[in-house]
Protein backbone atom coordinates (compact mmCIF):
# COMPACT_ATOMS: atom_id res chain seq x y z
CA UNK A 1 0.00 0.00 0.00
CA UNK A 2 1.16 3.52 -0.82
CA UNK A 3 2.29 5.14 2.44
CA UNK A 4 1.30 8.64 1.38
CA UNK A 5 -2.21 7.51 0.52
CA UNK A 6 -2.51 5.98 3.97
CA UNK A 7 -1.40 9.23 5.62
CA UNK A 8 -3.79 11.25 3.44
CA UNK A 9 -6.65 8.96 4.45
CA UNK A 10 -5.87 9.34 8.15
CA UNK A 11 -5.66 13.12 7.77
CA UNK A 12 -9.06 13.10 6.06
CA UNK A 13 -10.51 10.96 8.85
CA UNK A 14 -9.39 13.39 11.56
CA UNK A 15 -10.64 16.33 9.51
CA UNK A 16 -14.04 14.65 9.43
CA UNK A 17 -13.97 14.21 13.21
CA UNK A 18 -14.26 17.97 13.52
CA UNK A 19 -16.35 18.53 10.38
CA UNK A 20 -18.97 15.78 9.91
CA UNK A 21 -19.85 16.88 6.37
CA UNK A 22 -16.39 15.66 5.30
CA UNK A 23 -17.07 12.00 6.07
CA UNK A 24 -18.08 11.05 2.49
CA UNK A 25 -14.80 12.45 1.17
CA UNK A 26 -12.86 10.78 3.99
CA UNK A 27 -14.43 7.44 3.11
CA UNK A 28 -13.29 7.88 -0.48
CA UNK A 29 -9.69 8.47 0.63
CA UNK A 30 -9.89 5.19 2.56
CA UNK A 31 -11.07 3.38 -0.59
CA UNK A 32 -8.31 5.10 -2.58
CA UNK A 33 -5.73 3.39 -0.36
CA UNK A 34 -6.77 0.14 -2.04
CA UNK A 35 -7.57 1.61 -5.48
CA UNK A 36 -11.18 0.64 -4.89
CA UNK A 37 -14.56 2.11 -5.80
CA UNK A 38 -15.68 3.50 -2.47
CA UNK A 39 -16.40 2.92 1.20
CA UNK A 40 -19.41 2.76 3.51
CA UNK A 41 -19.80 3.57 7.21
CA UNK A 42 -22.84 2.30 9.13
CA UNK A 43 -23.44 3.76 12.58
CA UNK A 44 -26.03 3.38 15.29
CA UNK A 45 -28.26 6.32 16.18
CA UNK A 46 -29.44 7.18 19.68
CA UNK A 47 -32.85 5.62 19.00
CA UNK A 48 -31.30 2.30 18.00
CA UNK A 49 -31.80 2.78 14.26
CA UNK A 50 -28.91 2.86 11.82
CA UNK A 51 -27.49 5.61 9.66
CA UNK A 52 -25.34 5.12 6.58
CA UNK A 53 -22.67 7.38 5.09
CA UNK A 54 -21.22 6.47 1.69
CA UNK A 55 -18.46 7.87 -0.46
CA UNK A 56 -19.71 9.83 -3.51
CA UNK A 57 -19.14 7.03 -6.02
CA UNK A 58 -21.49 4.71 -4.14
CA UNK A 59 -24.35 7.18 -3.71
CA UNK A 60 -26.46 5.87 -6.62
CA UNK A 61 -25.98 2.27 -5.55
CA UNK A 62 -27.06 3.18 -2.02
CA UNK A 63 -30.25 4.72 -3.40
CA UNK A 64 -31.11 1.46 -5.18
CA UNK A 65 -30.20 -0.51 -2.05
CA UNK A 66 -32.74 1.49 -0.04
CA UNK A 67 -35.42 1.91 -2.72
CA UNK A 68 -35.59 -1.74 -3.74
CA UNK A 69 -35.06 -3.03 -0.20
CA UNK A 70 -31.91 -4.95 -1.01
CA UNK A 71 -31.12 -4.87 2.68
CA UNK A 72 -33.54 -7.80 2.96
CA UNK A 73 -31.14 -9.88 0.86
CA UNK A 74 -27.86 -8.44 2.15
CA UNK A 75 -26.05 -11.60 3.20
CA UNK A 76 -23.05 -9.53 4.24
CA UNK A 77 -25.03 -7.64 6.85
CA UNK A 78 -26.91 -10.74 7.97
CA UNK A 79 -23.83 -12.90 8.46
CA UNK A 80 -21.02 -10.51 9.35
CA UNK A 81 -21.96 -10.09 13.00
CA UNK A 82 -21.95 -13.81 13.80
CA UNK A 83 -19.01 -14.70 11.54
CA UNK A 84 -16.99 -11.80 12.91
CA UNK A 85 -16.83 -13.56 16.27
CA UNK A 86 -15.48 -16.73 14.68
CA UNK A 87 -12.56 -15.10 12.86
CA UNK A 88 -9.30 -14.33 14.63
CA UNK A 89 -8.88 -10.90 13.04
CA UNK A 90 -10.95 -7.72 13.18
CA UNK A 91 -11.51 -7.43 9.41
CA UNK A 92 -13.59 -9.85 7.35
CA UNK A 93 -14.36 -10.35 3.68
CA UNK A 94 -16.34 -12.67 1.37
CA UNK A 95 -14.41 -15.83 2.20
CA UNK A 96 -15.50 -15.47 5.82
CA UNK A 97 -19.24 -15.25 5.07
CA UNK A 98 -20.06 -16.94 1.74
CA UNK A 99 -19.09 -19.91 -0.41
CA UNK A 100 -17.88 -19.62 -4.01
CA UNK A 101 -21.21 -21.00 -5.18
CA UNK A 102 -23.14 -18.41 -3.16
CA UNK A 103 -21.11 -15.61 -4.74
CA UNK A 104 -22.49 -16.71 -8.10
CA UNK A 105 -26.06 -17.55 -7.15
CA UNK A 106 -27.28 -15.39 -4.26
CA UNK A 107 -29.42 -12.49 -5.58
CA UNK A 108 -27.44 -9.91 -3.62
CA UNK A 109 -24.31 -10.86 -5.57
CA UNK A 110 -25.74 -12.02 -8.90
CA UNK A 111 -28.18 -9.13 -9.28
CA UNK A 112 -27.61 -6.10 -7.06
CA UNK A 113 -23.82 -6.04 -6.83
CA UNK A 114 -23.41 -7.18 -10.43
CA UNK A 115 -25.42 -4.18 -11.68
CA UNK A 116 -23.13 -1.92 -9.66
CA UNK A 117 -20.00 -3.55 -11.07
CA UNK A 118 -19.08 -4.65 -7.55
CA UNK A 119 -18.29 -8.01 -5.98
CA UNK A 120 -15.93 -7.86 -3.01
CA UNK A 121 -16.00 -6.11 0.33
CA UNK A 122 -13.63 -5.79 3.28
CA UNK A 123 -15.29 -4.77 6.53
CA UNK A 124 -14.17 -3.95 10.04
CA UNK A 125 -16.21 -3.32 13.18
CA UNK A 126 -15.15 -0.43 15.40
CA UNK A 127 -16.25 0.81 18.82
CA UNK A 128 -15.97 4.57 19.42
CA UNK A 129 -18.29 4.26 22.44
CA UNK A 130 -19.35 1.23 24.52
CA UNK A 131 -22.97 1.84 23.52
CA UNK A 132 -22.40 2.56 19.82
CA UNK A 133 -21.55 0.10 17.06
CA UNK A 134 -19.94 1.28 13.82
CA UNK A 135 -18.97 -0.78 10.77
CA UNK A 136 -16.60 0.41 8.04
CA UNK A 137 -16.34 -1.37 4.69
CA UNK A 138 -14.50 -0.89 1.41
CA UNK A 139 -16.26 -1.92 -1.82
CA UNK A 140 -14.26 -3.51 -4.67
CA UNK A 141 -15.08 -3.94 -8.37
CA UNK A 142 -15.76 -7.38 -9.84
CA UNK A 143 -12.80 -6.93 -12.19
CA UNK A 144 -10.34 -7.16 -9.28
CA UNK A 145 -9.30 -10.13 -7.13
CA UNK A 146 -10.54 -10.71 -3.59
CA UNK A 147 -8.98 -8.84 -0.68
CA UNK A 148 -5.67 -10.25 0.53
CA UNK A 149 -4.80 -10.71 4.20
CA UNK A 150 -2.40 -7.75 4.19
CA UNK A 151 -5.17 -5.55 2.83
CA UNK A 152 -7.48 -6.64 5.65
CA UNK A 153 -4.74 -5.77 8.13
CA UNK A 154 -4.36 -2.31 6.58
CA UNK A 155 -8.12 -1.74 6.79
CA UNK A 156 -8.07 -2.77 10.45
CA UNK A 157 -5.40 -0.15 11.10
CA UNK A 158 -7.38 2.53 9.27
CA UNK A 159 -10.43 1.48 11.24
CA UNK A 160 -8.62 2.25 14.49
CA UNK A 161 -8.14 5.86 13.34
CA UNK A 162 -11.81 6.10 12.37
CA UNK A 163 -12.69 4.80 15.83
CA UNK A 164 -10.40 7.35 17.46
CA UNK A 165 -11.89 10.18 15.41
CA UNK A 166 -15.41 9.13 16.37
CA UNK A 167 -14.46 9.27 20.05
CA UNK A 168 -15.25 12.96 19.75
CA UNK A 169 -18.85 11.85 19.76
CA UNK A 170 -21.00 10.14 17.18
CA UNK A 171 -23.59 12.88 17.78
CA UNK A 172 -21.38 15.33 15.88
CA UNK A 173 -22.42 13.58 12.69
CA UNK A 174 -25.96 14.91 13.13
CA UNK A 175 -25.03 18.30 14.59
CA UNK A 176 -25.17 20.19 11.29
CA UNK A 177 -28.49 18.67 10.23
CA UNK A 178 -30.15 19.68 13.50
CA UNK A 179 -28.60 23.16 13.51
CA UNK A 180 -27.13 22.64 16.97
CA UNK A 181 -24.06 24.59 17.97
CA UNK A 182 -20.93 22.57 18.63
CA UNK A 183 -20.86 23.79 22.24
CA UNK A 184 -24.41 22.50 22.75
CA UNK A 185 -23.54 19.12 21.26
CA UNK A 186 -20.39 18.75 23.36
CA UNK A 187 -22.27 19.82 26.49
CA UNK A 188 -24.55 16.81 26.19
CA UNK A 189 -21.84 14.22 25.57
CA UNK A 190 -21.25 11.71 28.35
CA UNK A 191 -17.48 11.93 27.87
CA UNK A 192 -15.06 14.71 28.69
CA UNK A 193 -13.86 16.84 25.76
CA UNK A 194 -10.95 19.29 25.91
CA UNK A 195 -10.10 21.44 22.88
CA UNK A 196 -6.44 22.47 22.86
CA UNK A 197 -4.67 25.09 20.74
CA UNK A 198 -1.29 24.74 19.04
CA UNK A 199 0.52 25.58 22.31
CA UNK A 200 -1.40 22.95 24.26
CA UNK A 201 -3.57 25.43 26.13
CA UNK A 202 -7.18 24.50 26.86
CA UNK A 203 -9.56 26.71 24.87
CA UNK A 204 -12.73 24.76 25.73
CA UNK A 205 -13.82 22.06 28.16
CA UNK A 206 -17.30 20.59 28.25
CA UNK A 207 -19.13 20.02 31.57
CA UNK A 208 -18.04 16.38 31.90
CA UNK A 209 -14.41 17.40 31.31
CA UNK A 210 -14.68 20.00 34.07
CA UNK A 211 -16.12 17.39 36.43
CA UNK A 212 -13.22 15.03 35.71
CA UNK A 213 -10.64 17.62 36.70
CA UNK A 214 -9.35 17.58 40.25
CA UNK A 215 -8.23 13.99 40.72
CA UNK A 216 -6.12 12.38 38.02
CA UNK A 217 -6.39 15.36 35.64
CA UNK A 218 -6.28 19.10 36.14
CA UNK A 219 -5.79 22.31 34.21
CA UNK A 220 -2.48 23.85 35.26
CA UNK A 221 -1.42 27.24 33.91
CA UNK A 222 -4.04 26.86 31.22
CA UNK A 223 -2.81 23.45 30.06
CA UNK A 224 -4.32 20.00 30.44
CA UNK A 225 -2.13 18.11 32.90
CA UNK A 226 -1.95 14.91 34.94
CA UNK A 227 -1.30 15.03 38.68
CA UNK A 228 1.13 12.12 38.46
CA UNK A 229 4.55 13.23 37.21
CA UNK A 230 5.00 10.02 35.21
CA UNK A 231 1.58 10.32 33.61
CA UNK A 232 2.15 14.02 32.96
CA UNK A 233 5.19 13.26 30.82
CA UNK A 234 3.22 10.74 28.78
CA UNK A 235 0.28 13.13 28.39
CA UNK A 236 2.50 16.00 27.26
CA UNK A 237 4.21 13.77 24.72
CA UNK A 238 0.89 12.48 23.37
CA UNK A 239 -0.47 16.02 22.96
CA UNK A 240 2.75 17.19 21.28
CA UNK A 241 2.72 14.26 18.84
CA UNK A 242 -0.90 14.87 17.93
CA UNK A 243 -0.26 18.58 17.46
CA UNK A 244 2.64 17.91 15.10
CA UNK A 245 0.59 15.29 13.20
CA UNK A 246 3.70 13.81 11.56
CA UNK A 247 3.55 10.87 9.17
CA UNK A 248 4.89 8.59 11.92
CA UNK A 249 2.08 9.66 14.26
CA UNK A 250 -0.59 9.24 11.61
CA UNK A 251 0.56 5.77 10.56
CA UNK A 252 0.85 4.41 14.11
CA UNK A 253 -2.12 2.65 15.70
CA UNK A 254 -3.71 5.18 18.08
CA UNK A 255 -3.80 4.11 21.71
CA UNK A 256 -5.36 5.85 24.71
CA UNK A 257 -3.37 7.06 27.69
CA UNK A 258 -4.63 5.39 30.87
CA UNK A 259 -4.40 7.55 34.00
CA UNK A 260 -5.28 5.90 37.33
CA UNK A 261 -7.24 7.99 39.81
CA UNK A 262 -5.23 9.21 42.80
CA UNK A 263 -8.04 9.96 45.25
CA UNK A 264 -10.80 7.83 43.69
CA UNK A 265 -10.97 4.29 42.37
CA UNK A 266 -10.94 3.76 38.64
CA UNK A 267 -8.99 4.84 35.60
CA UNK A 268 -9.38 7.65 33.11
CA UNK A 269 -8.72 6.91 29.44
CA UNK A 270 -7.48 9.92 27.46
CA UNK A 271 -7.89 9.62 23.68
CA UNK A 272 -5.81 12.24 21.87
CA UNK A 273 -6.92 13.29 18.37
CA UNK A 274 -4.95 15.41 15.91
CA UNK A 275 -7.20 17.97 14.25
CA UNK A 276 -7.07 18.83 10.56
CA UNK A 277 -9.67 21.58 10.24
CA UNK A 278 -11.20 22.86 7.04
CA UNK A 279 -12.59 26.37 6.66
CA UNK A 280 -14.30 27.06 9.96
CA UNK A 281 -17.97 27.61 9.23
CA UNK A 282 -21.11 26.66 11.09
CA UNK A 283 -20.62 23.80 13.48
CA UNK A 284 -16.81 23.85 13.03
CA UNK A 285 -16.27 27.52 13.90
CA UNK A 286 -15.26 26.85 17.48
CA UNK A 287 -12.59 24.48 16.18
CA UNK A 288 -10.80 27.05 14.03
CA UNK A 289 -8.00 27.45 16.59
CA UNK A 290 -8.01 23.85 17.79
CA UNK A 291 -4.98 21.67 17.08
CA UNK A 292 -5.67 18.75 19.40
CA UNK A 293 -8.79 17.24 20.96
CA UNK A 294 -8.55 15.16 24.12
CA UNK A 295 -11.54 12.91 24.75
CA UNK A 296 -11.65 11.49 28.28
CA UNK A 297 -13.75 8.49 29.31
CA UNK A 298 -14.20 7.35 32.87
CA UNK A 299 -15.60 4.44 34.84
CA UNK A 300 -19.30 4.18 35.58
CA UNK A 301 -20.34 1.88 38.46
CA UNK A 302 -22.05 -1.24 37.20
CA UNK A 303 -21.21 -0.60 33.54
CA UNK A 304 -19.25 -3.14 31.46
CA UNK A 305 -15.71 -2.18 30.55
CA UNK A 306 -15.15 -0.31 27.30
CA UNK A 307 -14.55 -3.06 24.68
CA UNK A 308 -12.05 -0.95 22.75
CA UNK A 309 -9.91 -0.47 25.86
CA UNK A 310 -10.14 -4.16 26.76
CA UNK A 311 -9.00 -4.94 23.21
CA UNK A 312 -6.01 -2.61 23.48
CA UNK A 313 -4.93 -3.80 26.92
CA UNK A 314 -5.08 -7.53 26.26
CA UNK A 315 -4.41 -7.84 22.53
CA UNK A 316 -7.88 -9.15 21.74
CA UNK A 317 -9.98 -8.69 18.64
CA UNK A 318 -12.88 -6.29 19.12
CA UNK A 319 -15.33 -9.20 18.99
CA UNK A 320 -13.42 -11.00 21.74
CA UNK A 321 -13.26 -7.81 23.78
CA UNK A 322 -17.02 -7.32 23.55
CA UNK A 323 -17.61 -10.79 24.97
CA UNK A 324 -14.96 -10.20 27.66
CA UNK A 325 -16.53 -6.90 28.71
CA UNK A 326 -20.01 -8.36 29.14
CA UNK A 327 -18.97 -11.62 30.78
CA UNK A 328 -16.52 -9.71 32.96
CA UNK A 329 -19.40 -7.52 34.11
CA UNK A 330 -21.23 -10.60 35.36
CA UNK A 331 -23.40 -11.65 32.42
CA UNK A 332 -23.68 -15.35 31.71
CA UNK A 333 -22.48 -16.35 28.22
CA UNK A 334 -26.10 -16.97 27.19
CA UNK A 335 -27.14 -13.44 28.20
CA UNK A 336 -24.03 -11.95 26.61
CA UNK A 337 -24.83 -13.73 23.34
CA UNK A 338 -28.36 -12.32 23.39
CA UNK A 339 -27.06 -8.80 24.01
CA UNK A 340 -24.65 -9.11 21.08
CA UNK A 341 -27.07 -10.82 18.72
CA UNK A 342 -25.02 -13.99 18.31
CA UNK A 343 -25.54 -17.63 19.22
CA UNK A 344 -24.61 -18.96 22.66
CA UNK A 345 -22.25 -21.45 21.02
CA UNK A 346 -20.39 -18.63 19.27
CA UNK A 347 -20.20 -16.68 22.53
CA UNK A 348 -18.73 -19.65 24.39
CA UNK A 349 -16.22 -20.37 21.63
CA UNK A 350 -15.10 -16.75 21.66
CA UNK A 351 -14.91 -16.73 25.46
CA UNK A 352 -12.52 -19.70 25.39
CA UNK A 353 -10.16 -17.69 23.18
CA UNK A 354 -10.45 -14.75 25.59
CA UNK A 355 -9.53 -16.93 28.57
CA UNK A 356 -6.50 -18.28 26.71
CA UNK A 357 -5.26 -14.83 25.69
CA UNK A 358 -5.88 -13.12 29.03
CA UNK A 359 -4.55 -16.00 31.11
CA UNK A 360 -7.61 -16.85 33.21
CA UNK A 361 -9.73 -19.97 33.41
CA UNK A 362 -12.96 -18.82 35.05
CA UNK A 363 -15.50 -16.05 34.63
CA UNK A 364 -14.88 -14.87 38.20
CA UNK A 365 -11.19 -14.34 37.43
CA UNK A 366 -12.04 -12.32 34.34
CA UNK A 367 -14.51 -10.24 36.35
CA UNK A 368 -11.92 -9.54 39.04
CA UNK A 369 -9.34 -8.53 36.44
CA UNK A 370 -11.65 -6.06 34.71
CA UNK A 371 -12.98 -4.75 38.04
CA UNK A 372 -9.46 -3.72 39.01
CA UNK A 373 -9.18 -1.74 35.79
CA UNK A 374 -12.67 -0.21 36.01
CA UNK A 375 -12.52 0.95 32.41
CA UNK A 376 -15.33 2.52 30.46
Amino acid sequence: MDGQRFVSAVEAVYAAAATPSLWPAALQTIADCFDDVGAVMIYQRDDGSYGIIVSPGLAEGQKEYDRDEWWRHDVRFARSRERGYLTRTDAITERHIATSEELETLPFYSQFLKRQGLKWFAGVSISPDPHVAVALSVQRADSKPAFAEEELAALSQLGRHVENALRLGIRLITAEATQQSLADVLARLSVGVFLLDATGHVIFANPVAEQLCGDALLISQGRLAARSILQQEALSEAIARAGAASADTLTAVPRPLLIPGLDRDGTLAVHVLPVCTATATGVERMLSETSVIAVVTSAQPGEPADPALVRDLFGLTLAEARIAALVGAGLAPRNASQALGISEETARTTLKRVFAKVGVSRQSELSALLARLVLR
